[in-house]
């Protein structure tokens, strides 16, 4: 099976190609408190000039329902991240409201509790994946800080294929082939790992992020075949 790759924390258009363009399945756009937080007009204007094939993913914490759907039907995005706790039956909403073809992520953050919390996310049916994230005080994601990929591997990550789950924080182009020999993930998430400086992509990192990426999978995929 095909590694789902999402470069997240896209600011322009030229940043969002250049993930396009890398071999990127989503791009991300961060409508949250955070260096890389971009305006719903812009990505209005970035979004529809991206290749089709590509997912637009837009990251929200702690937004409400009728704020993501304005942003998605405004932004035409393929999909949402989602990073809240008080919000019930937010997934299921939006599913009512935007359609099946809507791909839903959930964020938890890694440690103690994350098993149990990835669990009980992906037995909602309208959840489609759950990505697990480092965390930094109060800081949601885009810490550029690795969690215990060891501990998490006998955790959450330990039965494959039991649900979808994306590896996030602190991955880079020099660190996501141990990511995925060590925790065998449905996807990959990296924002400030691929930077020239917040909220700005280096083109080289992207391209070496993707690389890698995808070559370590395939030497996974033979090694288990």
């Amino acid at each position: 099976m095909s590694l789902w790759i999402k470069i997240c924390g896209n600011t322009s258009l030229e940043d969002a190609m250049t993930a396009a363009v890398a071999g990127a399945d989503a791009v991300g756009f961060v409508f949250a408190p955070s260096p890389r937080r971009v305006k719903v007009e812009k990505v209005a204007v970035i979004a529809p000039q991206l290749p089709p094939s590509v997912e637009k993913i837009g990251v929200f914490v702690d937004a409400s329902l009728d704020e993501i759907v304005s942003t998605v039907e405004r932004c035409e995005l393929t999909g949402v991240q989602l990073h809240f706790s008080t919000v019930p039956g937010l997934p299921a909403r939006l599913r009512l409201r935007l359609g099946p073809q809507l791909r839903i992520l959930r964020a938890v953050h890694a440690g103690a509790e994350a098993k149990k919390e990835a669990a009980a996310i992906a037995a909602d049916s309208n959840v489609d994946a759950v990505l697990v994230d480092s965390r930094v005080g109060e800081v949601v994601g885009g810490t550029g800080t690795t969690f215990d990929w060891v501990e998490a591997r006998k955790t959450v990550f330990n039965d494959p294929g039991k649900f979808k789950l994306i590896a996030a924080g602190g991955l880079n182009h020099t660190n996501v082939a141990e990511a995925i020999a060590t925790l065998q993930p449905w996807g990959v998430d990296v924002a400030s790992g691929v930077e020239a400086s917040p909220g700005r992509k280096d083109p080289g990192k992207v391209r070496l992020f993707v690389t890698r990426a995808r070559a370590a999978t395939s030497r996974g995929e033979t090694q288990q075949g």
